[in-house]
């Protein structure tokens, strides 16, 4: 069976005040490419409905975007906070507490690892040049699909495993990330200037989440498909269990 994989996407402002939901071709092409089905998941306060997609989905992915609202982790805005959508906070934290409960497989990316971090009980740096003061730049000024700093991938985690090795180099767009990591997860990959790179569960099989773009990496870079490719595996798996 050719698994369905659930994505969520980033609430556009257009013209008149109208919003529309984006998301990158390089995300749903990296799903047809791994051999899954993208399904986008729009946003609603419809929790029936939201509950009819996680049923239909064999996976999920949370995908990049703004900033997560500081109130999900019981903190004040900081000073350096970007624009928020709380719509999409709420959507995105349900789907994420209603599929785990299912088992069933989630790869968060970028704003996804802090979703899937701060809903579970993690905290984040809400700005890191103010709060951190992190040595390597980590919000990059080049081409989106340039590899532009490395991560050390700890060893024997699932992690290492999908990519094959415990050093690469990633892309980096971001001013937030994991600092204090929830419950049930463990840090598994970090920038050379310390910063958590990558958490998985130590309890689902396959709740990973990485603060690269491996969807703007895949084409030039085997070991970033092969996250996608994990995901549609894990996603074959559970469906092929029920």
């Amino acid at each position: 069976m050719t698994p369905y994989i659930g994505l969520t996407g980033s609430v556009e402002s257009k013209a008149n005040d109208r919003k529309g939901l984006y998301l990158g071709q390089d995300y749903t092409d990296g799903v047809y490419t791994a051999g899954g089905i993208p399904l986008v998941i729009p946003f609603t306060k419809n929790l029936s409905a939201l509950d009819e997609f996680v049923a239909l989905i064999d996976g999920l992915i949370l995908t990049g975007g703004g900033d997560l609202s500081p109130r999900i982790y019981g903190e004040e805005p900081h000073v350096g906070l970007g624009e928020i959508s709380p719509l999409r906070d709420e959507v995105e934290m349900y789907l994420l507490q209603a599929t785990l409960q299912t088992k069933k497989p989630v790869l968060g990316i970028c704003r996804g690892i802090q979703v899937m971090n701060a809903a579970l009980g993690g905290t984040l740096y809400q700005d890191l040049p103010r709060q951190m003061g992190a040595a390597i730049q980590h919000s990059q000024k080049g081409p989106v699909n340039y590899a532009a700093h490395a991560v050390i991938v700890k060893e024997g985690t699932r992690l290492a495993q999908i990519l094959g090795v415990t050093e690469t180099y990633v892309n980096t767009r971001h001013h937030q990330a994991v600092k204090k990591v929830a419950p049930g997860f463990i840090a598994v990959a970090h920038s050379k200037d310390g910063l958590i790179e990558a958490i998985e569960s130590t309890t689902d099989p396959f709740v990973i989440g990485v603060q690269w773009h491996p969807e703007n990496l895949w084409r030039e870079d085997a070991k970033q498909l092969a996250l996608f490719s994990a995901l549609v595996n894990a996603a074959r798996t559970r469906h092929e269990a029920r």
